[in-house]
């Protein structure tokens, strides 16, 4: 998932994934693997479509995005990791071999998180952030946090932006990326969720469950914390939620000085998140062109509104 949720059909990377394709991709990966696409509910769309279907208890989860498709091995592996160590996060479906390939898409199958339970607060990600930076590493070669890789990968995939602002963006990527190399980091490596805001967690009856492992990788946990914090400053989030983020856990990020760096990772992915889809979802482009105006004029304090 990407760093925000946005709704709406789309299509990414010169319109080879239209809202078409990837309906039909769903119809194809259920018959696949024997379930039903009747009345599924499309939940959203941005680096992959979640379908929710009606008639299981399942969610697909279709990559949507050619450029981060060597994302789905490691997901499921980490997905594994967590459910061996008993992490409350979402668990894939059983009995299916996973990822699913269906011609030139790739899927996963997740079971239903049940309905219910309280709205996730700062301090449940905490907790759940605490015991995925607390787990072993993994028995498998995982990648290490190269958090511009992505940004670069949409950047390739943008759909109608003019030069002068993919310009800017890749000048900016190699400058922050320079930064980002001369950090010294307070806590030692460890696996990372990635992506680690509150709308990657679900609330169930049984308390809040992790999701979206697309960013997971072996890297500093500073990172982890870093969303909520810059989400307070550009989205006016509440912020007593980051406060409880920081007390449950231990360390406010925000004092430490290697916080501007990584905030300005975060600024960067949460920009271009929309790249690939611009065209075919045009509702995002005022939002985005914004948010390049106000990196471009070192605006750090003007709020952005979520893409819809």
């Amino acid at each position: 998932m990407s760093a925000e949720p946005t709704q709406g059909l789309s299509a990414v990377g010169d319109g080879h994934f239209t809202s078409d394709k990837l309906a039909e991709a769903l119809v194809d990966v259920c018959a696949t693997v024997g379930l039903d696409p009747t009345g599924a509910e499309l939940l959203r769309v941005t680096n992959n479509a979640v379908y929710r279907l009606a008639r299981h208890p399942v969610v697909v989860r279709i990559v949507a995005s050619r450029g981060l498709r060597h994302r789905v091995a490691k997901v499921v592996q980490v997905a594994r990791w967590f459910a061996e160590h008993d992490v409350p996060a979402v668990r894939l479906l059983g009995g299916v071999e996973q990822p699913v390939r269906v011609g030139q898409h790739l899927a996963t199958l997740w079971e239903t998180v049940p309905d219910g339970g309280v709205r996730p607060r700062g301090r449940d990600l905490a907790r759940l952030l605490r015991r995925v930076h607390a787990l072993p590493a993994p028995p498998y070669p995982l990648a290490t946090w190269q958090p511009l890789d992505d940004v670069r990968r949409r950047i390739d995939e943008a759909e109608g932006l003019d030069d002068r602002y993919l310009e800017f963006l890749l000048r900016r990527c190699a400058e922050v990326e320079g930064r980002v190399q001369d950090l010294d980091f307070v806590l030692p490596p460890s696996l990372i969720h990635g992506d680690a805001h509150l709308g990657n967690l679900i609330a169930s009856p049984a308390g809040p469950v992790l999701c979206d492992f697309d960013s997971s990788c072996i890297g500093p946990p500073e990172w982890d914390l870093t969303p909520l914090a810059v989400g307070v400053v550009r989205f006016g989030t509440p912020a007593g939620r980051y406060r409880e983020l920081a007390r449950t856990y231990g360390l406010d990020v925000t004092r430490w000085s290697g916080f501007p760096v990584l905030r300005e990772v975060r600024e960067l992915k949460l920009i271009t998140s929309v790249l690939p889809i611009m065209v075919s979802n045009p509702g995002v482009r005022p939002e985005l062109l914004r948010r390049l105006e106000d990196s471009r004029r070192g605006d750090t304090s003007a709020r952005w509104v979520r893409y819809t």
